[in-house]
């Protein structure tokens, strides 16, 4: 039997790669669909793609009126955390896509799957490449005690840092070493020109640009003594290095209760 999949922002730039992929999947059913702005369109036709006989729903609310196994969330930041936890108590696991989101929004989500005995699985990016910058500087924190992460993002991006940013600092401060740089609190001059801290243990100083020309690159900019390691993704302008990831998220979420953040907790 198909895994059913309830796709909110179907007609986003991933959405609408995202109804591609399910349609042509042997293992995966769109079911329904949200768009605020597409309501009543289907689903297909709205993606650029022939019918499909997938009606867009405005809310998720109305979406879920049709049975399904899986919410997969690629909307804005201000709404995410409330579909993530309506699509839970309506008896559905969650992929969540979106970034914006922070600790404590995690923790809430957290608890209330493990109440519902749901699954979610939230990534701030699904790419392959991306996965694996992020295994990678999780690995070279285990040597090297000072670290920072540069976000870059397209000027239009609404929130900051991103995602991948975000999620990529909050993990390094659970598992660096202490830094050697000056604390912040002890600087003179424009504080602010040093990041921001992210993260409960250790805090990771990150410094978000927005421009034109950047899609979404990362890097995690690591200094020892007459040294420097610098691990980066680049992102280019398709959408398709964030298919597979969030197909392969949808697969494995109905596999496990609570919260799992980032795509290598269920590559392996």
């Amino acid at each position: 039997m198909a895994l059913r999949i309830t796709l909110v922002g179907s007609t986003g730039w991933v959405g609408k790669a995202l109804v591609a992929a399910i349609a042509a999947s042997d293992d995966l059913e769109l079911v329904s669909a949200v768009s605020r702005g597409a309501a009543g369109r289907d689903a297909g036709e709205a993606a650029g793609l022939s019918r499909l006989g997938v009606a867009i729903s405005g809310t998720l609310d109305e979406a879920l009126a049709a049975p399904s196994d899986v919410v997969i969330d690629y909307t804005k930041p201000g709404a995410v955390k409330a579909h993530a936890l309506t699509a839970l108590a309506r008896g559905r696991s969650v992929v969540i896509g979106t970034s914006g989101l922070s600790a404590e929004d995690y923790a809430e989500i957290d608890r209330v799957a493990l109440g519902v005995e749901r699954g979610v699985l939230a990534a701030g990016n699904f790419s392959i490449t991306a996965t694996l910058l992020r295994r990678f500087a999780l690995e070279a924190a285990r040597y090297v005690p000072d670290v920072e992460v540069i976000d870059y993002a397209s000027a239009k991006k609404p929130d900051t840092p991103s995602g991948t940013a975000r999620e990529l600092a909050e993990l390094l401060s659970e598992m660096r070493l202490p830094a050697t740089s000056k604390p912040v609190d002890e600087l003179a001059g424009v504080r602010e020109t040093r990041g921001g801290a992210l993260g409960a243990r250790q805090p990771v100083q990150v410094h978000s640009l927005r421009m034109p020309s950047f899609v979404l690159s990362c890097e995690a900019v690591f200094g020892a003594d007459n040294e420097r390691l610098v691990i980066r993704h680049d992102a280019g302008s398709s959408a398709a290095p964030y298919v597979a990831g969030t197909l392969l998220a949808a697969r494995r979420v109905c596999s496990f209760v609570g919260l799992k953040r980032g795509l290598d907790a269920v590559m392996d």
